[in-house]
């Protein structure tokens, strides 16, 4: 038998893989949590499932600026701290404005061309160990890839075995429902605002949650959440996600680095849970770069005070690249 028969079997009730890189955060334990209490957003809906060993990509590249000006292939870089990071006392707010601030100094990224796709390697964490050892994995790894236009997906499971799967798809002007293609999401952030108001301002006219059963604020950071995912992020689009969300309450930074589940020490930023099931998460930052590099997300604590349980999924980009056709890494 092998592996990609096993793994069916493994996770046989589990949906088939969206755009195959369903995020191992909000999965089984958002749907269970919600209890009826659905999110829609409009600009790039996740649906997620804690199901098998399906895990995915939310996040930036952590060790490839490979979208950054000047660069096509991925690079390997171990970015160092930097020297004035003092996380103690640091509020969420504060992180979020220095974290703004070096954003916009960056120079702009690398457009990819309609038919390029965007190349993710990650490593999740919160894995069943038993499943890890029947697969025989210490870590369960998730290669996938997307075409910039949205017109098809692909991914890879762990194994020497394992087959490269492409599916068709047509996600952009509505083509499938909520989700959007990678190039409709760069379009949206590059008009995006840098000031708080103004990114916040923009965010509400879109009207991305069509719930109307939360409060604005949790409207506000769940689309801003969503939009962090962006395949394809240009700076100035995520220093005004970081103003928009530091405009919000909530959120508590680490005060001290922590390792992600590639083993790389990155800044935690905390979001509770939201009354409904206390879905906790951590964002977690390159300490120099301030972009995305994964998620944390927890398990109810057992209650709705935000607090974090045990770490139920999550994910941390080991790198990104974009490259001309499905199955080539760079």
């Amino acid at each position: 038998m092998d592996e990609m028969t096993r793994v069916r079997e493994l996770r046989a009730d589990a949906p088939t893989p969206d755009r195959g890189r369903l995020a191992p955060g909000r999965m089984r334990l958002v749907e269970a949590a919600r209890t009826g209490e659905r999110r829609r957003a409009v600009w790039a809906r996740r649906e997620f499932v804690i199901a098998g060993v399906v895990a995915a990509v939310t996040a930036v590249a952590v060790t490839a600026s490979v979208l950054a000006d000047g660069g096509d292939q991925g690079r390997k870089a171990s970015p160092a701290v930097s020297p004035n990071l003092n996380l103690k006392g640091l509020s969420a707010r504060e992180l979020l404005e220095r974290a703004a601030t070096v954003l916009e100094t960056q120079p702009p990224v690398t457009v990819p061309k309609a038919k390029q796709w965007i190349y993710t390697k990650s490593m999740s964490e919160g894995q069943d160990p038993k499943l890890l050892k029947e697969m025989g994995e210490e870590a369960f790894v998730q290669e996938s890839w997307i075409r910039y236009d949205g017109s098809a997906s692909a991914h890879q499971l762990p194994g020497r075995h394992s087959e490269l799967q492409i599916t068709k798809m047509h996600l952009e002007n509505g083509g499938e429902g909520d989700d959007r293609s990678p190039r409709e999401m760069y379009r949206f952030l590059s008009t995006l605002p840098t000031d708080g108001e103004g990114a916040l301002k923009t965010l509400r006219e879109k009207n991305a949650i069509a719930d109307g059963k939360e409060s604005q604020a949790a409207a506000d950071r769940t689309e801003i959440f969503v939009l962090l995912s962006a395949d394809v992020m240009p700076p100035k689009g995520l220093a005004g996600l970081y103003r928009a969300l530091a405009t919000l309450p909530g959120g508590k930074v680490t005060d001290h680095l922590v390792k992600n589940a590639a083993g790389r020490r990155v800044i935690a930023l905390h979001y509770g849970g939201d009354g409904i099931g206390s879905d906790g998460q951590d964002w977690l930052l390159d300490p120099q770069t301030f972009q995305v590099v994964g998620q944390r997300l927890y398990a109810p604590k057992g209650g709705a005070d935000g607090g974090k349980g045990e770490v139920a999924g999550g994910n941390s980009l080991i790198t990104k690249a974009v490259v001309d056709k499905a199955g080539r890494r760079g």
